[in-house]
């Protein structure tokens, strides 16, 4: 049965209050125009809480059903969209309980005993957040499935590594895709951090001194699937500790995304030429026929700042906030949704471009004969063969001045010339400079040598299996 109620003006919660809130105001402290995004949670929680007190015969079992009845059925109309949001209720908050009251009549009015706005919103933004970080770890796992399963038929691709972005030592193609592995698995920890710390839940802390009401607060931790209820009421609804370190992690994400990023541009360059991005992740030039921009990859460099920015904007937030809540704490939810939306755009548009990304494995060797990446390996010769490495620095230093006078690589040196520089060389050092026997000598543990790239495949295929991800 539809029953119906007067709508909720801007004052409806405070009988106080003769005149009607300003219309400038109203438009200036309306937030449901951004945290209606958390009405699926919001209804969660207010189901939840009533069910907890019918639980403790606070309400009625038979208000408590028309109230879990309403609420399912608005929890359905914000599922297809067909929910009416209307400004002049304020927040999200306002707007479920409004809509509820009309659709069942007084009862609706009972949902909010022993809570508050404060404690509402708070647990709100956990249940959004901790799924939100479900969501992007999910993200994550793609992209990384994407780079382990290419690392493979990469595992022959040589190429220089570089240092000061100046050629440095020969480095497998798989191994360096590995490192951008290793720096996202850090990112999904810090996020699966940061939702383990968040597992509380604030309700039961009402505006910040908890209630008079016998609420069973566990309960209603355990229904929303959060490990235990806050302990301080007063911390419950001032915190947003939690939203702070997510997108710290969120930046830091978008960080190190912006770094693969670069690489995908500089490594497209006809000065590079390592890699062609595929079509679909590239665009062409207004006035320019011949070109093929790296756009996909340029805009999540550009767009790292925005989520920087969204953790700078919480920070400024927050920094000197008295206990409990305040009204600035609304505007918490723009740069929190901002820094999500934003990161697993960019985590899907990176996934894609490497998936279809063609690596060019001739260009690759081809920059290994200039630029001096196996003057290590002299060094690291002539220290095998007894010289203080320091020494052996020093005259590979003297070797790669001699080669640059001579417009000569180290290997094209005779070994006359070599031993002018140090009596230790004989001919067994030209074996040495080729890259692959470089390579392959660098086989500890987390080095770049097959064996060694092998293993860390296999070693990141099974931490993906043990996710459900297959790589």
């Amino acid at each position: 049965m539809n029953h119906t109620s007067p709508p909720m003006s801007e004052k409806a919660w405070g009988g106080r209050f003769e005149e009607e809130l300003d219309s400038v105001a109203a438009r200036y402290s309306e937030s449901v125009s951004f945290d209606q995004r958390l009405g699926a949670v919001d209804v969660r929680g207010s189901i939840a809480h009533v069910k907890m007190l019918a639980s403790r015969s606070i309400v009625s079992a038979e208000d408590a059903a028309a109230i879990v009845a309403g609420l399912e059925t608005i929890g359905e109309e914000i599922a297809r969209g067909e929910m009416t949001w209307d400004p002049a209720l304020e927040d999200v908050h306002m707007n479920v309980e409004s809509r509820l009251s009309a659709r069942i009549g007084a009862p609706g009015g009972r949902l909010h005993t022993g809570r508050s706005r404060n404690d509402q919103v708070a647990t709100d933004m956990r249940l959004w957040t901790k799924e939100a970080i479900q969501g992007t770890c999910a993200r994550l796992d793609r992209l990384l499935a994407v780079i382990v399963g290419r690392a493979p038929g990469l595992v022959d691709h040589l190429l220089p590594g570089y240092t000061h972005l100046q050629r440095a030592q020969p480095m497998r193609l798989a191994h360096h895709l590995l490192a951008w592995a290793e720096m996202l698995e850090r990112d999904r920890g810090r996020l699966v951090d940061a939702a383990t710390r968040m597992d509380e839940c604030p309700l039961g802390s009402a505006a910040l001194a908890g209630t008079t009401f016998d609420l069973d607060r566990a309960m209603t931790a355990e229904a929303l699937g959060f490990a235990r209820p806050t302990a301080n009421s007063l911390d419950a609804v001032g915190d947003r500790d939690f939203l702070l370190e997510t997108v710290s992690a969120l930046s830091i994400t978008a960080i190190h995304l912006s770094r693969i990023a670069e690489e995908l541009v500089l490594w497209s360059t006809q000065e590079f030429g390592f890699v062609e991005m595929s079509d679909a992740f590239t665009t062409g030039s207004s006035i320019m026929p011949q070109k093929k921009n790296p756009d996909m990859a340029e805009l999540v460099r550009g767009k790292t700042g925005r989520v920087v920015g969204d953790l700078v904007s919480l920070m400024m937030l927050m920094k000197a906030l008295p206990l409990a809540y305040n009204r600035d704490m609304q505007e918490d939810k723009p740069p929190v949704f901002d820094a999500f939306d934003t990161v697993d755009d960019s985590l899907d548009v990176l996934a894609g471009s490497i998936e279809g990304a063609r690596f060019d494995a001739k260009r690759m060797r081809e920059a290994l004969s200039r630029g001096f990446v196996d003057a290590t390996e002299v060094a690291d010769w002539l220290a095998d063969h007894g010289v203080p490495f320091r020494e052996a620095h020093h005259v590979t230093g003297a070797l790669v001045k001699r080669c640059v006078d001579e417009g000569k690589t180290l290997a094209e040196l005779p070994l006359e010339a070599l031993r002018e520089a140090h009596p230790a060389f004989d001919d067994t050092l030209y074996a040495a400079l080729d890259p692959e026997t470089a390579i392959e000598r660098r086989a500890l543990f987390g080095g770049p040598a097959r064996a060694r790239v092998d293993e860390q495949i296999t070693a990141w295929r099974g931490r993906l299996a043990a996710r459900g991800v297959e790589a």
